[in-house]
């Protein structure tokens, strides 16, 4: 059965309030669309702990560093509806602009620290956009879990030290990456490669697979992550933003897993860029 589209803030709170009396637990997905079974599988894990559970589809304009990324973003939401009928959930909320930032709207929610490193870098003004869209879908759903994928771990991370900083009464849920066949991780922005950079993206996990095992194994892991870079340049990747190792708790760069740790890729093809992340064995 599919689920209700709620557009407005009032209609949400309308849905939400005798869930809320009743205290049924409530689940919130943030997602910006275009679902794949990587956010189905996090609906999939809404459902096994929540009473209720809502869909969220919103592309954020203040995650995007430029216009045109913006307007690249897939936009599927008939199609993203009917993905989601099979799971019975309680609600799609589909906010738009102005519902989201009025004419006004002047706060900012910015995260120091976990920001200041890899995407932080590389996409100046990104997670403020992200720590400011959660903290309001956090408000308006009144959702007491949330579930987002450990694809876009420091993402992750900070919505986590978001939420415990600004006393924020809801458990953050961290669910598998998911995968295509040949390992590269599921992403609404793999819609955007051709055929042809399709079939080369999964250069990157395999070569992040060699470097983990390469730093997992005591080798030196500049050596490895150097020899992965030149062979994503003989590929077709046009350029790494990063290949680096970071712990997993404050995301500090590390030589070595001697605390736990993942290995983290930023890459461009086809003009398209890639993230992923996986965990290095100490």
């Amino acid at each position: 059965m599919s689920a209700p589209i709620l557009r407005g803030l009032h209609d949400l709170r309308a849905a939400t309030l005798p869930w809320r009396l009743a205290g049924e637990t409530i689940g919130v997905v943030p997602t910006m669309g275009a679902l794949h079974d990587g956010h189905l599988s996090l609906v999939a894990a809404a459902k096994a702990v929540c009473t209720r559970v809502i869909v969220t589809i919103f592309v954020n304009p203040r995650q995007f560093g430029s216009p045109e990324d913006l307007a690249r973003y897939p936009r599927t939401e008939e199609a993203d509806a009917a993905k989601l009928a099979r799971f019975g959930i309680d609600a799609i909320y589909v906010p738009d602009g102005d519902q989201m930032y009025p004419e006004g709207f002047a706060t900012t929610v910015s995260v120091s620290g976990l920001t200041e490193v890899m995407d932080g870098i590389h996409r100046p003004g990104h997670f403020e956009g992200v720590a400011t869209v959660v903290a309001k879908l956090f408000a308006q759903t009144a959702a007491t879990d949330a579930f987002f994928g450990e694809k876009d771990f420091q993402q992750l991370q900070v919505v986590r030290r978001m939420a415990r900083d600004l006393d924020i009464p809801i458990t953050v849920h961290g669910c598998p990456t998911i995968r295509e066949e040949d390992g590269l991780a599921m992403s609404s922005r793999n819609l955007l490669l051709s055929g042809r950079a399709r079939s080369l993206a999964s250069a990157l996990p395999e070569q992040m697979q060699i470097v983990a095992r390469a730093a997992a194994a005591g080798e030196g892991f500049s050596d490895a992550q150097a020899a992965a870079i030149r062979v994503l340049d003989q590929v077709g990747f046009t350029s790494v933003d990063y290949l680096e190792m970071r712990a997993n708790d404050d995301l500090a760069l590390l030589e070595a897993p001697t605390r736990p740790a993942r290995l983290f890729a930023a890459a461009w093809l086809a003009g398209v860029r890639l993230i992923d992340n996986i965990a290095v064995e100490g």
